[in-house]
């Protein structure tokens, strides 16, 4: 959220892309993230949700858009970051990347980190919008007594 907030400083409208991947097994699904993100920012309307399977740089392009907007965390989402967006440039010279620093608060922040504190009953109150610590109230039993 704290990304898509400061994007709209340099934007008049995002589009917010999940993708669909069969190889990554998603606490949520696609509809179920799509669902929360509307939620999440309040359907603002310069901010549109959308799905797309295939490449990142296709859909972008199909979106009558030409850049991609980036969060990094840590100097290791550099390297990874780095490497997509050399690839994204050789298969779409029209598409750029912009790189955004991640607000310090959710610097050491991943849905990994999330995932696994919510599982074990720690409270990510605070570091999640409202709408996802409801939702992982849902799928792990120990995180339904969390405040």
């Amino acid at each position: 959220v704290n990304l898509v907030e400061r994007a709209l400083q340099f934007f008049d409208r995002l589009v917010v892309a999940v993708a669909y991947n069969p190889n990554k097994a998603s606490l949520f699904s696609v509809e179920e993230r799509l669902d929360m993100i509307r939620i999440a920012l309040k359907n603002d309307p310069r901010v549109t949700a959308a799905s797309f399977d295939g490449l990142l740089v296709e859909f972008v392009e199909k979106q009558g858009a030409n850049v991609i907007v980036r969060g990094l965390r840590a100097l290791s989402d550099f390297e990874y970051e780095f490497q997509m967006t050399l690839m994204n440039r050789k298969l779409n010279r029209k598409v750029d990347t912009i790189f955004l620093m991640t607000g310090f608060k959710w610097f050491y922040t991943s849905s990994k980190i999330i995932k696994e504190a919510a599982s074990l009953g720690g409270s990510v109150r605070g570091l999640v919008p409202d709408v996802v610590h409801q939702r992982l109230k849902e799928k792990f039993p120990l995180y339904r007594n969390v405040s």
